[in-house]
């Protein structure tokens, strides 16, 4: 899908990082976008910003966790647009510590949102593309859903997933031939505010535990911190998505470095080698 210039595009975790610099992009590039969030206040602002730049979109506030929830955006799209043609399936959480003392709720919130929110937008949003004849997904998955660390286990979890299911889908598409398409991203260190992603903990699963001590002392945490918040641009990860877009590409790696390292554990595999560890991801 080249031309982009009056289509419709949906975009989860749209009120910041990635998916807003998503979001701007596509409306750079003259498509009409509706932007989904569970963080109402700052969905606000990020569609008062892009509007006052002459976007087309509309805000449209989602729990991607609750099926029920992204039926309604895809429902309220189809209402204002009356087609979809991009599905942006990024809204994301962070969230670990040691994988035997993580709280049950905090499993149930980062898959929740990391996984069930991709699976919720694949069921809403695919049946509208197949039977439009056109569409592209892009699935937000990470560099940690091609390779693991210690401490992440909610999170590797969930991107190991996001791109198990992006795969198969690529693959479905293919044995239909459909002339839609899929991308997964795996980003490294992009800066965003997944450091503080907590302040979006969702009620319903009780009140939010205590944090972990972080695996590695404080040291380690706050250079992961430095990491991401000197990382990659969401503006640039948004070009690279919207090339992978038009080539029609599967893989999208902002950080290719990290593409022999998932090379080295894959064989590692294949020799029956035990995990290395790697650098933090």
């Amino acid at each position: 899908m080249r031309d982009l210039t009056g289509k419709v595009a949906v975009v989860t975790g749209a009120a910041s990082g990635i998916g807003f610099g998503l979001a701007e992009r596509l409306v750079g590039e003259g498509m009409r976008v509706a932007m989904a969030d569970v963080e109402e206040e700052a969905l606000g602002r990020a569609v008062r910003h892009l509007e006052g730049e002459g976007g087309e979109v509309m805000a449209v506030p989602t729990d991607v966790s609750v099926a029920a929830s992204v039926d309604e955006l895809a429902r309220r799209c189809l209402e204002r647009f009356g087609v979809v043609h991009v599905v942006c399936n990024n809204a994301g959480v962070g969230g670990g510590g040691l994988s035997w003392d993580i709280p049950l709720s905090v499993w149930e919130w980062v898959l929740g949102v990391n996984l069930w929110g991709v699976i919720h937008g694949v069921r809403a949003f695919l049946p509208i593309l197949l039977e439009q004849g056109e569409g592209h997904v892009v699935n937000t998955a990470s560099v940690a859903g091609l390779l693991a660390a210690p401490g992440m286990g909610p999170y590797s979890a969930s991107k190991h997933a996001v791109v198990g299911i992006s795969e198969s889908l690529h693959h479905e598409l293919a044995l239909l031939g459909s002339k839609v398409r899929v991308s997964v991203l795996c980003p490294g260190p992009i800066s965003t505010r997944i450091m503080d992603s907590d302040r979006n903990w969702l009620a319903r699963l009780g009140p939010q535990p205590d944090a972990a001590a972080p695996l590695g002392g404080e040291v380690l945490q706050e250079m992961l911190r430095q990491q991401i918040e000197s990382g990659m641009r969401p503006t640039e990860v948004a070009r690279l998505v919207l090339d992978a877009i038009r080539s029609e590409r599967f893989w999208i790696l902002t950080h290719p470095e990290y593409g022999p390292m998932a090379t080295r554990r894959m064989d590692g595999a294949a020799e029956g080698r035990n995990p290395e560890l790697g650098p933090a991801v």
